[in-house]
Protein backbone atom coordinates (compact mmCIF):
# COMPACT_ATOMS: atom_id res chain seq x y z
CA UNK A 1 0.00 0.00 0.00
CA UNK A 2 1.43 3.53 -0.83
CA UNK A 3 2.72 5.58 1.86
CA UNK A 4 2.99 9.34 3.07
CA UNK A 5 6.53 10.73 2.75
CA UNK A 6 9.01 10.87 5.40
CA UNK A 7 9.97 13.15 8.38
CA UNK A 8 12.56 14.75 5.86
CA UNK A 9 10.33 16.06 3.69
CA UNK A 10 8.42 18.59 6.55
CA UNK A 11 10.65 21.88 5.64
CA UNK A 12 9.79 21.20 1.92
CA UNK A 13 6.19 20.65 2.87
CA UNK A 14 6.03 23.53 5.07
CA UNK A 15 7.65 25.83 2.46
CA UNK A 16 5.13 25.18 -0.25
CA UNK A 17 1.86 25.93 2.62
CA UNK A 18 3.25 29.25 2.98
CA UNK A 19 3.64 30.07 -0.57
CA UNK A 20 0.15 28.40 -0.75
CA UNK A 21 -1.03 30.89 1.34
CA UNK A 22 0.92 33.96 -0.62
CA UNK A 23 -0.80 32.96 -3.76
CA UNK A 24 -4.45 33.72 -1.54
CA UNK A 25 -4.02 36.52 -0.46
CA UNK A 26 -2.66 37.76 -4.24
CA UNK A 27 -5.46 35.77 -5.81
CA UNK A 28 -8.22 37.27 -3.91
CA UNK A 29 -6.53 40.34 -3.41
CA UNK A 30 -6.56 40.94 -7.35
CA UNK A 31 -9.67 39.62 -7.96
CA UNK A 32 -11.03 41.88 -5.17
CA UNK A 33 -13.66 39.09 -4.08
CA UNK A 34 -12.81 35.76 -2.64
CA UNK A 35 -12.67 33.22 0.59
CA UNK A 36 -9.56 34.34 2.17
CA UNK A 37 -10.15 32.76 5.62
CA UNK A 38 -10.55 29.34 5.10
CA UNK A 39 -8.58 28.90 2.57
CA UNK A 40 -5.41 29.76 4.62
CA UNK A 41 -6.56 28.00 7.76
CA UNK A 42 -6.64 24.67 5.15
CA UNK A 43 -3.46 25.57 3.93
CA UNK A 44 -0.94 22.96 5.80
CA UNK A 45 -3.39 20.14 5.34
CA UNK A 46 -3.69 20.75 1.52
CA UNK A 47 0.16 21.37 1.20
CA UNK A 48 0.79 18.24 3.26
CA UNK A 49 -1.66 16.09 1.05
CA UNK A 50 -0.19 17.43 -2.36
CA UNK A 51 3.27 17.50 -1.28
CA UNK A 52 3.63 14.88 0.61
CA UNK A 53 3.72 12.12 -0.97
CA UNK A 54 0.19 11.26 0.40
CA UNK A 55 -1.87 11.45 -2.57
CA UNK A 56 -0.79 9.67 -5.50
CA UNK A 57 -1.71 11.61 -8.62
CA UNK A 58 -0.01 11.96 -12.20
CA UNK A 59 -0.06 16.01 -12.91
CA UNK A 60 0.62 15.10 -16.40
CA UNK A 61 -2.38 12.09 -16.67
CA UNK A 62 -5.41 13.73 -14.32
CA UNK A 63 -7.55 11.13 -14.75
CA UNK A 64 -5.13 8.11 -14.57
CA UNK A 65 -7.93 5.57 -13.06
CA UNK A 66 -5.65 4.78 -10.11
CA UNK A 67 -5.30 7.79 -8.84
CA UNK A 68 -6.33 9.18 -5.21
CA UNK A 69 -9.36 11.23 -5.36
CA UNK A 70 -9.17 14.47 -3.28
CA UNK A 71 -13.07 16.70 -3.03
CA UNK A 72 -12.62 19.99 -1.78
CA UNK A 73 -16.44 19.99 -0.19
CA UNK A 74 -15.99 23.56 1.36
CA UNK A 75 -15.33 24.75 -2.57
CA UNK A 76 -15.58 28.49 -1.30
CA UNK A 77 -11.80 27.66 -0.10
CA UNK A 78 -11.36 26.78 -3.67
CA UNK A 79 -8.06 29.22 -3.98
CA UNK A 80 -5.86 26.91 -1.69
CA UNK A 81 -6.88 23.98 -4.25
CA UNK A 82 -5.94 26.17 -6.96
CA UNK A 83 -2.61 26.70 -5.48
CA UNK A 84 -1.24 23.24 -5.28
CA UNK A 85 -2.30 22.09 -8.16
CA UNK A 86 -0.91 24.79 -10.39
CA UNK A 87 2.32 24.12 -8.04
CA UNK A 88 2.46 20.76 -8.28
CA UNK A 89 2.12 20.85 -12.19
CA UNK A 90 -1.56 19.98 -13.01
CA UNK A 91 -1.66 23.54 -14.99
CA UNK A 92 0.17 26.74 -15.69
CA UNK A 93 1.07 29.06 -12.06
CA UNK A 94 0.61 32.19 -14.57
CA UNK A 95 -3.39 30.83 -14.34
CA UNK A 96 -3.27 31.97 -10.52
CA UNK A 97 -3.42 35.79 -11.67
CA UNK A 98 -7.15 34.73 -13.65
CA UNK A 99 -8.76 33.68 -10.71
CA UNK A 100 -12.54 34.93 -10.59
CA UNK A 101 -12.27 36.01 -14.18
CA UNK A 102 -14.49 36.26 -16.81
CA UNK A 103 -13.21 33.72 -18.94
CA UNK A 104 -11.06 32.62 -16.44
CA UNK A 105 -11.40 28.23 -15.93
CA UNK A 106 -10.53 29.74 -12.11
CA UNK A 107 -13.94 30.15 -10.51
CA UNK A 108 -14.91 31.52 -7.44
CA UNK A 109 -15.72 27.11 -7.17
CA UNK A 110 -14.37 24.61 -8.76
CA UNK A 111 -15.26 23.36 -11.96
CA UNK A 112 -13.95 19.78 -12.78
CA UNK A 113 -15.08 20.16 -16.65
CA UNK A 114 -12.15 23.09 -16.88
CA UNK A 115 -9.51 22.68 -14.19
CA UNK A 116 -7.14 19.69 -14.47
CA UNK A 117 -6.84 17.69 -11.34
CA UNK A 118 -10.23 19.00 -9.55
CA UNK A 119 -12.67 15.93 -9.32
CA UNK A 120 -16.06 17.05 -8.86
CA UNK A 121 -17.75 20.59 -9.06
CA UNK A 122 -17.88 21.89 -5.56
CA UNK A 123 -19.58 24.69 -3.72
CA UNK A 124 -23.21 23.62 -2.97
CA UNK A 125 -22.52 23.19 1.08
CA UNK A 126 -22.64 19.52 1.91
CA UNK A 127 -23.04 17.68 -1.21
CA UNK A 128 -18.99 16.71 -1.09
CA UNK A 129 -19.35 14.04 1.30
CA UNK A 130 -21.92 12.49 -0.44
CA UNK A 131 -19.67 12.39 -4.20
CA UNK A 132 -16.70 11.37 -2.33
CA UNK A 133 -18.72 8.22 -0.52
CA UNK A 134 -19.93 7.12 -4.09
CA UNK A 135 -16.42 7.30 -5.53
CA UNK A 136 -15.03 5.22 -2.35
CA UNK A 137 -17.68 2.30 -2.87
CA UNK A 138 -17.25 2.60 -6.71
CA UNK A 139 -13.14 1.68 -5.99
CA UNK A 140 -14.50 -1.11 -4.06
CA UNK A 141 -17.00 -2.75 -6.84
CA UNK A 142 -14.40 -2.59 -8.71
CA UNK A 143 -11.42 -3.85 -6.97
CA UNK A 144 -9.27 -0.49 -7.05
CA UNK A 145 -6.76 0.30 -4.70
CA UNK A 146 -7.11 4.52 -4.10
CA UNK A 147 -8.11 6.51 -1.65
CA UNK A 148 -10.82 9.19 -1.72
CA UNK A 149 -9.82 12.30 0.89
CA UNK A 150 -12.51 14.87 1.83
CA UNK A 151 -11.89 18.33 3.07
CA UNK A 152 -15.17 19.58 4.73
CA UNK A 153 -15.23 23.05 6.51
CA UNK A 154 -17.26 22.54 10.40
CA UNK A 155 -20.23 25.26 9.22
CA UNK A 156 -20.42 22.40 6.25
CA UNK A 157 -21.37 19.99 9.32
CA UNK A 158 -24.19 21.87 9.62
CA UNK A 159 -25.88 20.57 6.88
CA UNK A 160 -27.91 17.32 6.84
CA UNK A 161 -26.45 15.30 4.20
CA UNK A 162 -23.09 15.14 5.51
CA UNK A 163 -24.74 12.61 8.19
CA UNK A 164 -26.69 10.72 5.51
CA UNK A 165 -23.50 10.44 3.79
CA UNK A 166 -21.35 9.65 6.82
CA UNK A 167 -23.95 6.79 7.50
CA UNK A 168 -23.70 5.40 4.31
CA UNK A 169 -20.29 5.26 4.57
CA UNK A 170 -20.15 3.30 7.96
CA UNK A 171 -22.72 1.20 6.06
CA UNK A 172 -20.27 -0.14 3.60
CA UNK A 173 -17.16 -0.04 5.39
CA UNK A 174 -15.45 2.49 3.31
CA UNK A 175 -11.97 2.30 4.70
CA UNK A 176 -11.04 3.53 1.52
CA UNK A 177 -12.60 6.88 2.31
CA UNK A 178 -10.78 9.92 4.46
CA UNK A 179 -12.39 13.09 5.86
CA UNK A 180 -10.61 15.95 7.01
CA UNK A 181 -12.67 18.35 8.84
CA UNK A 182 -11.18 22.05 9.14
CA UNK A 183 -12.57 22.73 12.43
CA UNK A 184 -12.04 26.86 12.81
CA UNK A 185 -14.72 27.67 14.46
CA UNK A 186 -15.90 30.42 12.00
CA UNK A 187 -18.76 30.67 9.44
CA UNK A 188 -19.68 33.70 7.24
CA UNK A 189 -22.02 34.42 9.84
CA UNK A 190 -20.07 34.00 12.99
CA UNK A 191 -18.70 31.47 15.58
CA UNK A 192 -20.31 27.96 14.25
CA UNK A 193 -21.19 27.00 18.02
CA UNK A 194 -23.39 30.21 18.06
CA UNK A 195 -24.95 30.08 14.64
CA UNK A 196 -26.11 25.96 14.58
CA UNK A 197 -23.54 24.32 16.77
CA UNK A 198 -22.03 21.13 15.71
CA UNK A 199 -19.77 20.05 17.98
CA UNK A 200 -18.44 17.49 20.03
CA UNK A 201 -17.88 16.55 15.68
CA UNK A 202 -15.37 13.37 17.39
CA UNK A 203 -17.90 11.88 19.17
CA UNK A 204 -20.84 12.68 16.58
CA UNK A 205 -18.66 10.48 13.84
CA UNK A 206 -17.77 8.08 16.61
CA UNK A 207 -21.32 7.35 16.95
CA UNK A 208 -22.13 7.30 13.32
CA UNK A 209 -19.09 4.11 13.00
CA UNK A 210 -16.06 6.61 12.16
CA UNK A 211 -12.68 5.89 13.13
CA UNK A 212 -11.76 9.43 14.80
CA UNK A 213 -8.29 11.43 15.07
CA UNK A 214 -7.99 14.52 16.10
CA UNK A 215 -4.75 16.93 15.20
CA UNK A 216 -3.53 20.11 15.18
CA UNK A 217 -4.11 21.68 11.02
CA UNK A 218 -1.06 23.66 11.05
CA UNK A 219 1.38 20.76 12.60
CA UNK A 220 2.84 19.39 9.44
CA UNK A 221 4.13 16.36 11.15
CA UNK A 222 1.57 16.10 13.33
CA UNK A 223 -0.95 15.50 10.06
CA UNK A 224 1.59 13.61 8.23
CA UNK A 225 1.68 11.13 11.52
CA UNK A 226 -2.35 11.33 11.32
CA UNK A 227 -2.45 10.80 7.78
CA UNK A 228 -0.39 7.41 8.05
CA UNK A 229 -2.56 6.50 10.80
CA UNK A 230 -5.41 6.73 8.79
CA UNK A 231 -4.84 5.38 6.11
CA UNK A 232 -4.25 1.94 7.90
CA UNK A 233 -7.61 2.47 9.64
CA UNK A 234 -9.42 -0.69 8.48
CA UNK A 235 -13.34 -1.66 8.32
CA UNK A 236 -14.59 1.79 9.10
CA UNK A 237 -14.36 5.20 7.10
CA UNK A 238 -11.81 7.61 9.37
CA UNK A 239 -11.85 11.34 9.81
CA UNK A 240 -9.01 13.52 10.99
CA UNK A 241 -10.80 17.01 12.77
CA UNK A 242 -8.54 19.14 12.34
CA UNK A 243 -7.81 22.32 14.81
CA UNK A 244 -7.13 25.45 12.69
CA UNK A 245 -7.25 29.05 13.02
CA UNK A 246 -9.50 30.98 10.20
CA UNK A 247 -7.08 33.46 8.31
CA UNK A 248 -3.81 31.43 9.57
CA UNK A 249 -0.12 33.33 8.76
CA UNK A 250 -1.87 37.14 8.55
CA UNK A 251 -2.19 38.50 11.47
CA UNK A 252 -5.31 40.93 10.86
CA UNK A 253 -7.55 37.71 9.35
CA UNK A 254 -6.76 35.21 12.03
CA UNK A 255 -9.96 34.12 14.23
CA UNK A 256 -11.86 37.01 12.23
CA UNK A 257 -15.20 36.00 10.50
CA UNK A 258 -15.20 39.11 8.33
CA UNK A 259 -12.67 36.93 6.67
CA UNK A 260 -14.25 34.28 5.45
CA UNK A 261 -15.74 36.09 2.13
CA UNK A 262 -14.21 39.19 1.68
CA UNK A 263 -10.86 40.27 -0.37
CA UNK A 264 -7.36 42.50 0.88
CA UNK A 265 -7.04 45.88 -0.79
CA UNK A 266 -3.77 46.66 -1.91
CA UNK A 267 -2.39 47.62 1.10
CA UNK A 268 -3.58 44.27 2.69
CA UNK A 269 -2.19 42.40 0.29
CA UNK A 270 1.17 43.54 0.91
CA UNK A 271 1.31 43.92 4.66
CA UNK A 272 -0.13 39.69 4.58
CA UNK A 273 2.74 39.33 2.18
CA UNK A 274 5.31 40.87 3.63
CA UNK A 275 4.51 38.94 7.00
CA UNK A 276 4.18 35.25 5.16
CA UNK A 277 7.39 35.81 3.73
CA UNK A 278 9.33 37.44 6.82
CA UNK A 279 8.88 33.39 8.38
Amino acid sequence: MHKPGNKSQIPFIEQNAREIRADIVRMTGKAGSGHPGGSLSSADIVAALYFGDVLRVKPDEPNWPDRDRFVLSKGHAAPVLYSALARRGFFPEEWLDTLRQLGSPLQGHPDCKKVPGVEVSTGSLGQGLSMAVGMALAGKLDGKQYNVWVLLGDGECQEGQVWEAAMAASHYKLDNLIVIVDHNGLQIDGRVQEVMGVDPLPDKFKAFGWHVFLVDGHKVDCLMDVFRQAMDVKGKPAVIVAETVKGKGVSFMEGEKDWHGKAPNAGQVEQALKELTAV
